[in-house]
């Protein structure tokens, strides 16, 4: 994701991932929800990130990228937080490499967004937001 705007600008588009963070910003400020946004290529922070959300986060939004079909020890930080969890990712990973269909991640949600470029961001805020609501939170 740090690479965003600069790889593969015909897959993934032109947005950076500072845009990312000020369109996530501008779409949680009017939902009342507070963001922490966070980017690291390193799955043993993702994880370590992920448990530090238990007891401290209503929520989670998280594009797992490459470790989406990988990390078993994201999917277990993502159950045990007991949190809602969205999977978010930039492309239909459907349309891609077979290898890309399992999502050890989706395991851990209660949605997956897909295919909506960065937008699924946006949509993910609004769908948390809703969420939570629903909860009473």
């Amino acid at each position: 994701m740090n690479m965003l705007g600069l790889r593969e600008p015909e897959r993934y588009g032109t947005a950076t991932l500072d845009d990312v963070e000020q369109l996530c910003a501008e779409t949680a400020e009017p939902l009342g929800l507070a963001i922490d946004f966070r980017q690291t290529n390193s799955e043993g922070e993702i994880v370590s990130w992920v448990q530090e959300c238990r007891g401290r986060a209503a929520g989670i939004v998280i594009n797992p990228a490459g470790y989406t079909n990988t990390s078993i020890a994201l999917m277990d930080a993502l159950l045990a937080v007991e949190l809602p969890v969205i999977e978010v990712h930039l492309t239909n990973i459907h349309r891609r490499e077979e290898f890309r269909h399992r999502s050890f991640v989706s395991l851990a949600a209660v949605g997956v967004i897909c295919g909506l470029g960065v937008r699924g961001y946006a949509l993910a805020l609004m769908a948390m937001a809703d969420l939570l609501q629903e909860r009473g939170e």
